[in-house]
């Protein structure tokens, strides 16, 4: 029975350092861009999209869809970034665990 209440201490100290640490992630971005700077897009660690900066030249209305495919990129590329960042915080507080089911 000791280990059962020793477990379960654990795995609520466990729960409130991953509380803490999505608190944290929630103030970290990451930054990416695509067309070579043309379009920055800011994400943060609950992988919600923070900002999109456009720089004039990109915008083409005869070419709408290229401007599309640039934002796309962007976003798609700073949410992976933004998951990549919160999952090796997650392996440093787990200790490399795969835990289902966390973040």
């Amino acid at each position: 029975m000791k280990d059962m209440g020793k477990m379960m201490k654990q795995a609520q100290q466990l729960q409130s350092k991953m509380l803490k640490l999505q608190e944290e992630m929630a103030k970290k971005t990451v930054e990416t861009t695509s067309g070579g700077g043309m379009v920055k897009v800011v994400a943060n660690g609950r992988q919600q999209v923070v900002s999109i900066q456009i720089e004039k030249e990109v915008v083409d209305p005869d070419d709408l869809e290229m401007l599309q495919d640039l934002i796309l990129a962007a976003i798609n590329d700073a949410l992976i970034k933004s998951q990549e960042m919160v999952s090796g915080e997650m392996s440093k507080l787990t200790g490399g665990m795969n835990i289902p089911g966390l973040m």
